[in-house]
């Protein structure tokens, strides 16, 4: 496992070990004790997610209040970009956010510590999105934040328009959004 530090603190890339034969190939998703020895972090993961979503729709930008989830996100049909956000307020990072490129074939895997926004946009025609959180999903403690908000630029790589969901066409902007 390879771990690739990006331009917000404690967001990492993930980049498995890949194991290829005749056969095909094999490699650990996800390993505990090797995931906190190269990160440093120990998380303990509570739930798995699985999306499927077509070509242009984005999801996002979502996080919880009370009980912030950390998430480790990978893809395993397709390709979206996906996005995180410092909610952290009082940190230098606060407002900024990534955007990486996962995929089934770059098999990369990003961690998103609790206290950020996540969303994606589905770059291919179709893609299955994997995440652990490290905590509980909790319905009322879930938040949104407007996808094309200006003071955040996230330079969405979409063609025109993304297909949203009611909640997330309607989410505030980062200015007046709930945060803790």
């Amino acid at each position: 496992m390879h771990i690739q530090p990006t331009s917000l603190p404690d967001v990492l890339l993930i980049e498995p070990q890949l194991y290829d034969d005749e056969r095909g190939h094999f490699f650990e998703s996800f390993h505990q004790r090797h995931f906190q020895e190269l990160t440093g972090v120990s998380a303990f993961f509570v739930q798995d997610n699985h999306s499927r979503s077509m070509h242009g729709v984005l999801r996002g930008l979502h996080y919880q209040l009370s009980r912030p989830q950390g998430k480790l996100v990978r893809v395993v049909s397709g390709e979206v970009f996906d996005v995180a956000v410092d909610l952290r307020r009082g940190r230098p990072s606060f407002g900024r956010w990534i955007g990486v490129v996962l995929s089934a074939r770059n098999r990369r895997q990003l961690w998103i510590p609790p206290g950020f926004a996540h969303g994606f946009a589905v770059t291919s025609g179709a893609a299955e999105v994997l995440y652990k959180t490290t905590d509980y999903r909790v319905a009322e403690q879930e938040r949104c934040l407007c996808w094309n908000d200006p003071a955040l630029a996230i330079a969405w790589p979409l063609p025109g328009a993304p297909v949203l969901s009611e909640r997330d066409r309607s989410a505030p902007l980062l200015t007046e959004a709930e945060l803790d």
